[in-house]
């Protein structure tokens, strides 16, 4: 039996998006998590924000956070971390285990 972890997971999308575009692919990362087998208790977008340094050419960010459980061996998080990486309009993003 896997034993169910709390995740946060921030991720930051290019600032010059649409908000049509924004909303899609928010929608599109919180389906990848559910449809893998985690919870979502919260999926938020904190604010467009001045990045520390420059990443992917760009100077700002808007950061967006879940909330969500998973099974321990569950691919949410790994799916979600993947197609993170292979996405133009997710400049960083980090998967965090909470503490119990």
């Amino acid at each position: 039996m896997s034993k169910v972890q709390a995740y946060e997971i921030t991720y930051i999308i290019r600032p010059n998006i649409d908000a049509d575009a924004q909303k899609a692919l928010v929608e599109r990362f919180d389906s990848i998590l559910t449809d893998n087998g985690a919870t979502i208790e919260s999926s938020k977008v904190w604010e467009k924000r001045k990045l520390a340094y420059e990443v992917k050419g760009f100077n700002e960010g808007i950061y967006h956070i879940v909330n969500a459980s998973a099974a321990t061996d569950a691919l949410a998080t790994s799916e979600f971390d993947r197609l993170a990486k292979i996405n133009d309009d997710i400049i960083r993003h980090v998967v965090i285990k909470k503490e119990a």
